[in-house]
């Protein structure tokens, strides 16, 4: 069950809305205008916003644009509503930042069903987001809130750009990277006279890890990959 914000002044739209989303098992909350919106979004954040455009006293997508300049609901899905239907409508709100755009009129199960998608695609996406926090590949473990790397149990001390490169390793585990693309993705260089530093760091880091350093392997005028 999700908890989801309806922000509509058409009561009889935000009715519908609610009492179809209720229906579908999701907590719901409607209000009617920008400022009763911010009251309870400073209480509680919602799972997923659905903001009309032509509110009373503040335009839907200026709401959006602020939701989008804040840390901690500028990830939260919006879904715009609106009654305008043209392209160019509807690529300004896609681009300011709303995930989907639904026009007036529209089926409640087309609501429903969008709302469902939403909801499954921004849940795979924390899902993914939080399984590379925490990284784990033969007997090495990788936490990447702390940024520390333990090997069978025990601390190992990187420095910066070793646990980027021992990072990008893993998280592309059983995928070969070349050196350009190391290059370009830990040090921001991609002049491949560069490389060797690549591979002095592999060295480096293959020794700290020990025998878990295996797991770094490398592909001959290629580049390296991280397999067990």
């Amino acid at each position: 069950m999700a908890l989801i914000y309806i922000v509509e002044d058409d009561a009889n739209i935000c009715e519908i809305e609610s009492i179809a989303l209720t229906n579908s098992g999701h907590e719901v909350e409607s209000f009617e205008n920008g400022k009763s919106f911010y009251d309870k979004l400073g209480v509680n954040r919602p799972d997923l916003i659905i903001l009309d455009i032509m509110l009373p006293d503040e335009d839907g997508l200026e709401i959006l644009k602020k939701l989008r300049s804040k840390p901690d609901t500028r990830r939260v899905p919006v879904i715009l509503i609106s009654a305008k239907s043209t392209e160019l409508d509807r690529v300004r709100g896609l681009e300011i930042g709303a995930d989907d755009y639904i026009t007036k009129p529209f089926g409640v199960m087309e609501l429903i069903a969008r709302v469902k998608a939403l909801l499954r695609r921004t849940e795979e996406e924390r899902r993914i987001a939080g399984r590379e926090k925490y990284i784990r590949i033969g007997d090495i473990f990788i936490d990447d809130v702390r940024r520390v790397v333990f090997v069978s149990d025990e601390k190992c001390e990187l420095t910066y750009k070793e646990y980027e490169l021992l990072k990008l390793l893993t998280l592309n585990e059983g995928i070969v990277l070349t050196r350009d693309i190391i290059m370009e993705k830990v040090w921001g260089v991609e002049f491949e006279s560069e490389s060797r530093t690549v591979d002095m760091h592999i060295k480096t880091l293959r020794q700290k890890l020990g025998d878990a350093g295996n797991i770094i392997k490398t592909v001959r005028n290629v580049g390296y990959v991280a397999e067990l």
